[in-house]
């Protein structure tokens, strides 16, 4: 049985993603339209999260193609000629990735540059 004070690595994948996302200043959460838990920034949109199996975000189209030609996401899987990219969170290995797309989100929209 799990103590009741959990350590990051004793968490689930969305629940390390969402652990991680709502420390940072202005950073709330919310039921998605289409599913999933949405994290919003300055009233933005920065991403979803379907699970512990796929990340949605929206950028500009131009980041996103950068995004995706890095090899760092891929086309939105409904959308895919839009802004938006998904991230396939394959495991744990996956989570750091996932929580670095969404920072570039949330230093976009709000200009707050984290140095750690």
């Amino acid at each position: 049985m799990a103590s009741e004070s959990s350590t990051a690595s004793d968490l689930g994948i969305f629940e390390r993603i969402k652990q991680s996302l709502m420390s940072w200043p202005g950073v709330t959460s919310q039921l998605h339209r289409f599913g999933g838990t949405e994290f919003r920034v300055n009233g933005r949109e920065m991403g979803h999260l379907h699970g512990d199996e796929l990340a949605d975000l929206p950028f500009p189209k131009d980041a996103a193609r950068k995004l995706i030609g890095e090899g760092r996401a891929f086309p939105h899987h409904v959308l895919p000629e839009s802004g938006w990219i998904s991230y396939y969170i394959n495991g744990h290995e996956d989570v750091h990735n996932v929580i670095d797309l969404f920072r570039l989100q949330y230093e976009r929209i709000t200009g707050y540059s984290k140095k750690s």
